[in-house]
């Protein structure tokens, strides 16, 4: 779907000064109910196909890219979805200042950029301060859900997390065979399984 010049992606795509300082779940959403985030949407599969299957629930992205994110916004348009939206901006920032504590059910970080040199590691999305942000928004008995191809990722995450005190680790889904082509988690899961490559999972849960 490509839009008409100057046609707006309001409500499905927001920046974070569109929906800040202090996000509103209840404005952000038509309809007041459990949200879960995706850190990192790209393009948007999860956000569709999980608004689509759980129309009780409400799904935000996360999305510092901002073509990508509009990219996932003109899908959730063309369905209409009212319970799905894309914020564009720095998910360390809205973890740690617009999202209410305690207000998240579920968060989503699904094949995050590995930063494979050394010198670039800092750049990871996961580290001691980022696992402080999940702690602080997912409220007590919501859940973390983390998939990667990358094995040292996942060590590393899995270092950081099964250790915190604020969260249980629980057993992850098994990987499921797909229905058809759009039958994945996200579009870098159809890329990186009809290739060959193992994939990692993990779910905690905040004690």
């Amino acid at each position: 779907m490509t839009l008409p010049p100057g046609k707006s992606l309001q409500p499905w795509f927001q920046t974070v000064g569109d929906v800040g300082p202090v996000i509103d779940w209840s404005t952000l959403f038509e309809k007041d109910q459990p949200v879960e985030i995706d850190i990192g949407s790209g393009r948007g599969l999860f956000l569709l196909t999980a608004a689509l299957q759980h129309p009780d629930r409400n799904f935000a992205g996360l999305e510092i890219d901002f073509t990508e994110g509009r990219r996932a916004a003109e899908r959730l348009l063309k369905r209409s979805l009212p319970n799905a939206r894309v914020i564009g901006g720095d998910a360390n920032r809205v973890l740690a200042e617009m999202i209410p504590p305690a207000s998240v059910d579920s968060a989503h970080v699904y094949f995050p950029d590995p930063w494979w040199k050394t010198r670039h590691h800092k750049r990871r999305i996961f580290n001691p301060a980022f696992t402080q942000l999940l702690a602080r928004v997912v409220k007590p008995g919501g859940f973390v859900h983390h998939w990667t191809d990358v094995a040292d990722y996942f060590q590393m995450v899995r270092g950081l997390m099964d250790v915190h005190p604020e969260f249980l680790t629980c057993t992850p889904p098994a990987e499921r065979d797909a229905s058809n082509d759009m039958d994945y988690q996200t579009s870098f899961e159809r890329k990186k399984r009809k290739l060959g490559f193992p994939i990692y999972r993990a779910l905690w849960q905040r004690r």
